[in-house]
């Protein structure tokens, strides 16, 4: 069953269309690549499959079980965001506020958090200042704060971005284990195609012609497009 279906989205902001007539849906258990230029609206779309924007048409329906405030998210980190001062555990354990039915964690709150700091490999940082760390520990801070708010659906916006290779191949070996292993759907946003080509089950690109499919299809049509240069 999927677990995201999106039919004929029409996409924009301000009056501006970035994407349209795009359908496409998610299964359990997929690891799916977004991507595609510059300003071909890949952002946009994930922010509308969180509830962030509003499609201008179409439809985005959710199946499965899964509920919009189950999902996690990983976005693209600003400069203020990275200066954040509050320690790795604080931030990790926000990750929960959707489950909170109080102002307060809980029991079960922190024990989460404190399962996904052990997982993520961060107890040795857990009461070190975010703002202290490096760019790849921040990631997986940030990855740690996301599986708090899910078992099953992550979304990561260019989670590699800025990181240098040893940092980028450690936090794609993670994503991997956690929809290889652990079951979690993944939505990534990347630039790094040889990722798409090595990771995804599926491929969606967008901007000028639109393309989804498996990655067996996708590496087809890459070689197809290679023979007629």
């Amino acid at each position: 069953m999927a677990q995201i279906e999106c039919e004929d989205l029409t996409l924009g902001y301000e009056g501006k269309t970035v994407l349209s007539h795009l359908t496409f849906s998610v299964g359990a258990g997929d690891y799916l690549c977004i991507v595609g230029e510059n300003g071909s609206g890949k952002t946009t779309l994930m922010k509308t499959l969180l509830g962030l924007c509003r499609p201008l048409s179409g439809a985005v329906r959710f199946g499965d079980g899964v509920k919009k405030n189950e999902i996690g998210y990983l976005p693209q980190q600003t400069a203020v965001q990275r200066d954040f001062p509050a320690s790795v555990g604080e931030i990790v354990l926000s990750g929960c506020v959707g489950r909170c039915r109080t102002p307060f964690y809980g029991k079960k709150e922190r024990a989460l958090a404190e399962e996904q700091i052990e997982r993520l490999g961060l107890s040795p940082l857990r009461d070190r200042c975010y703002r202290e760390l490096s760019g790849g520990q921040q990631q997986r801070v940030l990855l740690a704060r996301a599986l708090c708010a899910t078992r099953r659906l992550l979304l990561l916006d260019e989670p590699v971005a800025g990181l240098d290779p040893r940092m980028t191949e450690e936090m794609y070996a993670i994503v991997e284990e956690l929809n290889r292993r652990h079951g979690i759907t993944v939505l990534m946003i990347t630039h790094d195609l040889s990722a798409a080509r090595r990771y995804a089950t599926h491929v969606l690109h967008i901007g000028g012609e639109i393309f989804f499919g498996t990655r067996e299809e996708y590496l087809t049509r890459e070689k197809e497009g290679e023979d007629r240069v």
